[in-house]
């Protein structure tokens, strides 16, 4: 049988990730270490893992409805408009879904048809440009610079909108360059989408990480409820990454449409998750604080580290990321990225593995403990002096 022939295009257009490609790599070289993954060096606090193991004692291990427990989004309900003002019906305008990365993958595969084009901010996270070419989309790249902090401007994007384009996709704060857009911003990007006709995805995983300003969705603004898709999670804020759990918010004539994709695709979110996240929600808000101001933290320390190397670097007002510029060494990202592995024991993602405006810089995660990045930063300095 030729197996190659058996293969869809659309997934074999695919190329792997770059960020599993060093998380891997890095532990089959001997003494290195990595600071590659956006994951929380946290446990999952107590009180949530308690709320998991008491669902699966008092038996909340079957299905649940497609949308998932009334009682779970009737939470995040709650929480949206107590921290960001946004109000939506817990019975017809959220979904859960098996965490944020199934909730992009199915709403992209919603709203597009064959040819389609999806609007992706660049650098951003590579699910995005991969969920838009196997939904049968043309993903189109849109440049977002440095020098304006990594913020998405309407007059950038204007240049990219053609008869063609249906879906923007917004990803703040933003992995990998650790980029917020204040109110301002958010409402000259609505004023282009309305204008055209579109339809936003907003992902807000890294929503409550914010450092100085609060987070303000797209869907808060005039007249962009009705077309935005909201997308939020609970790996990054809760620390509950291998819990795979995440929710859809939109207006009811989507989400409808939006569940007859889940229901033949995961059927539900997971139901022991779903309660542990009941739990997260109504008390969750300390924990999420205190782990905020770590990072902030580490974000203080790391960015001075690295500016004192002399590497260009925006300060991130979110997330956990920090994005420098590694250009002048004169190396691809995956060059420069292979070598510290092996000469310097260090292990950090390719801007490339962020799209192709990524190129020419590096992403290193502050999630991991101050020892790690001192000693991860100080490798980082060492190796530089070698170049």
């Amino acid at each position: 049988m030729d197996i190659e022939n058996m293969i869809s295009s659309k997934v074999k257009s695919i190329k792997p990730s770059l960020i599993r490609k060093f998380l891997n790599l890095a532990p089959k070289v001997p003494g290195a270490i990595s600071l590659t993954i956006g994951q929380p060096d946290f446990n999952t606090p107590e009180n949530i893992k308690e709320a998991g193991i008491n669902a699966i004692k008092s038996n909340h291990t079957t299905y649940t409805h497609n949308q998932g427990y009334i009682e779970f989004r009737r939470e995040i309900s709650d929480h949206m408009k107590r921290l960001y003002g946004l109000e939506y019906d817990p019975e017809d305008e959220i979904m859960a879904t098996a965490g944020s990365g199934q909730a992009i993958d199915i709403s992209i595969r919603t709203l597009i048809e064959d040819g389609d084009e999806v609007l992706i901010p660049s650098p951003g996270y590579p699910a995005y440009e991969a969920c838009t070419t196997m939904a049968g989309g043309k993903p189109v790249l849109v440049p977002v610079y440095m020098e304006d902090g990594f913020k998405l401007k309407a007059h950038n994007l204007e240049k990219y909108i053609t008869p063609r384009t249906k879906v923007l996709i917004l990803s703040y704060p933003c992995n990998p360059t650790g980029a917020t857009m204040d109110k301002d911003d958010l409402y000259e990007i609505s004023k282009s989408v309305i204008k055209n006709n579109l339809i936003v995805i907003s992902d807000e995983v890294y929503s409550q990480m914010t450092y100085g300003k609060r987070h303000v969705s797209i869907a808060s603004l005039d007249g962009m409820k009705d077309r935005t898709v909201l997308i939020n999670g609970f790996s990054k804020a809760y620390s509950m990454t291998g819990w795979r759990l995440g929710y859809v918010a939109a207006p009811k004539d989507i989400i409808d449409y939006i569940v007859k994709a889940h229901q033949f695709s995961v059927t539900c979110a997971p139901s022991i998750s779903q309660c542990a996240g009941i739990e997260a929600l109504l008390h969750g808000d300390e924990g999420v604080g205190r782990m905020v101001e770590e990072y902030d933290r580490r974000r203080l320390y790391c960015f001075e580290r690295i500016s004192k190397m002399s590497l260009p670097c925006f300060k991130p007002t979110g997330a956990f990321y920090l994005f420098p510029d590694i250009e002048k060494y004169g190396m691809s990202s995956n060059e420069f990225c292979t070598k510290l592995l092996f000469d310097g024991k260090l292990a950090v993602v390719p801007g490339l593995a962020f799209g192709k405006f990524g190129e020419g810089h590096i992403r290193i995660s502050y999630a991991y403990s101050m020892e790690t990045l001192k000693e991860g930063l100080n490798r980082l300095e060492s190796f530089l002096h070698t170049l």
